[in-house]
């Protein structure tokens, strides 16, 4: 049956920025699903579908970042929302299960035990120890005698130091001696290192939640001014948060319309995909896009910096060929013209170029925001990589696709996707405005079909789920994109509490 939206509804939608015919849409996904991706094959160096840089060409673009960004206007975009709750999950479940009696710690909880026996040697150590000191309370004596639970819920809880509901940007990741840094400050830093505008202006946008907006605010007050005299810069931070009007409906397993206790649609968040809308909305000529979590100390910031450089610069030089060659479409090409943009479009950029393909046409295959992915060799991380992808109209083309996008019951797609050799780490140079200095729309390259449905519990009602086509994914489907290889050095995400205690994220 279709949605029948009740007035209260109608009021409801519409302060979302929301209407019927949306969530009628939503509806149809629900009902019908999504179309699996059609894999073609992995893209990889020996297929040239991604491309590895020799040291030569290391130094070429690093110099051609300097010259050709000069005059650019370059920001960082991070996306930066996500409550850190994720990353405590395993002392989350322990203090559900653990009463203080013997347990096997080995058997039982090794995450717990690792976390426990490499306590001081975190970057909030001594936040946490002073958290238990303001109520009287010493954790030397509470590790001691084994009331770990304590220990945790000091940690974790909002009365406390709250890092279970803190955003990650926020949470202290790495030490510096007598100073530790969030990662937040770690982008900041980053920033300063390869994203200086000419006037020495650093342009970073966090996309946030909106609970978390004043606690951004606050840690950007304490210490902008800090890293504005350390790297003698000026520092530009924005913020934003997703768009209520890329919300999705939540519907039960009949795809009937779930409502909360006061009888509201339920109404969730539509994944990073929504971010294609807060990215629509920035003006710069060359935007880096990073997650949060995926950040190093100082150590090893070298690698990160280089190829930030050298992807940017090679992006730059791609850019003005593509912007000639549309100038040259403008006019009155020649045949030949018109053959030789046609092989770069194919051979350069795995444009797929249709035969005899006229000026008009090649033109609106060149006319679109442009985008580098750096890529790191598979080592078994869970997610996405890069792909050769077919749509539905026959077209070949890049494309990141996560795991949940293949048809897995198919053999030949599972082994395409198993033979993958390497892996996307979310580490993206873009171009986002067209040869004459216009913005493209970002909506207008969007793969609408690319989103998918997930199932999770709620009580005793299974409720179904829809993310938006993901931001590097179904959200820039029909962006020109190239892959290259970058060092695997430069992927160090957080996604639990215990990556911090991996050399990568300790004091050198």
């Amino acid at each position: 049956m279709p949605f029948k939206p009740t007035q209260a509804d109608l009021v409801q939608l519409q302060s979302f920025g929301l209407d019927a015919a949306h969530i009628q849409e939503q509806i149809a996904h629900f009902r019908e699903g999504f179309p699996k991706s059609h894999l073609d094959a992995p893209a990889t160096p020996a297929n040239g579908g991604i491309i590895v840089l020799d040291e030569p060409a290391i130094t070429h673009y690093e110099q051609a970042y300097r010259i050709l960004g000069r005059d650019k206007k370059v920001m960082k975009f991070v996306p930066a929302s996500g409550a850190a709750t994720r990353m405590f999950k395993d002392l989350y479940s322990f203090t559900a299960t653990y009463f203080g009696v013997d347990r096997n710690f080995d058997k039982e909880f090794p995450e717990v035990k690792a976390f426990l026996e490499n306590i001081h040697s975190f970057a909030f150590f001594n936040d946490l120890r002073a958290q238990m000191l303001a109520a009287d309370l010493d954790i030397e004596d509470y590790l001691q005698r084994g009331d770990y639970s304590t220990v945790i819920n000091f940690l974790l809880k909002e009365q406390y130091l709250g890092y279970g509901s803190l955003p990650k940007a926020l949470l202290k990741f790495h030490r510096y001696g007598e100073v530790q840094r969030t990662p937040l400050e770690e982008h900041i830093v980053e920033g300063a290192l390869y994203a200086r505008n000419s006037d020495n202006t650093v342009n970073i946008h966090f996309t946030i939640s909106p609970e978390h907006r004043a606690a951004f605010r606050r840690k950007i007050r304490e210490v902008k001014r800090y890293y504005e005299s350390t790297f003698g810069i000026k520092l530009n931070i924005s913020l934003s948060e997703q768009k209520h009007y890329t919300d999705i409906i939540a519907v039960d397993e009949q795809n009937n319309p779930i409502r909360d206790e006061e009888g509201r649609l339920v109404l969730r968040p539509g994944g990073h995909g929504a971010l294609i809308e807060n990215l629509n909305e920035q003006r710069a000529d060359i935007i880096f896009i990073k997650n949060i979590d995926n950040v190093v100390p100082d150590w090893l910031k070298h690698t990160t910096v280089i190829y930030k450089q050298v992807l940017a610069g090679m992006l730059l030089e791609l850019k003005a060929k593509v912007d000639d060659a549309l100038r040259t479409l403008d006019k009155k090409p020649s045949a030949s013209d018109i053959k030789k943009i046609a092989s770069f479009a194919q051979d350069t950029l795995h444009i797929t170029v249709p035969t005899n393909c006229d000026a008009a046409t090649l033109h609106n295959l060149l006319n679109r925001p442009m985008r580098l992915c750096g890529m790191v060799k598979n080592l078994g991380e869970p997610g996405g990589g890069p792909f050769f992808t077919i749509d539905t109209g026959g077209t070949r083309s890049l494309q990141i696709v996560e795991s949940a996008q293949v048809n897995h019951n198919d053999p030949e797609q599972e082994r395409l996707f198993q033979a993958s050799t390497h892996f996307n780490p979310v580490d993206l140079v873009c171009c986002t405005k067209d040869y004459r200095g216009r913005r493209f729309d970002l909506r207008r390259y969007v793969d609408p079909m690319t989103g998918f449905i997930s199932k999770k519990s709620k009580g005793a009602t299974v409720l179904k789920s829809q993310e938006l086509p993901g931001l590097w994914n179904g959200s820039m489907a029909h962006w020109i994109t190239l892959f290259v290889e970058v060092p695997i050095d430069t992927f160090n995400p957080v996604k639990t509490v215990n990556d911090l205690l991996r050399k990568e994220h300790k004091e050198q």
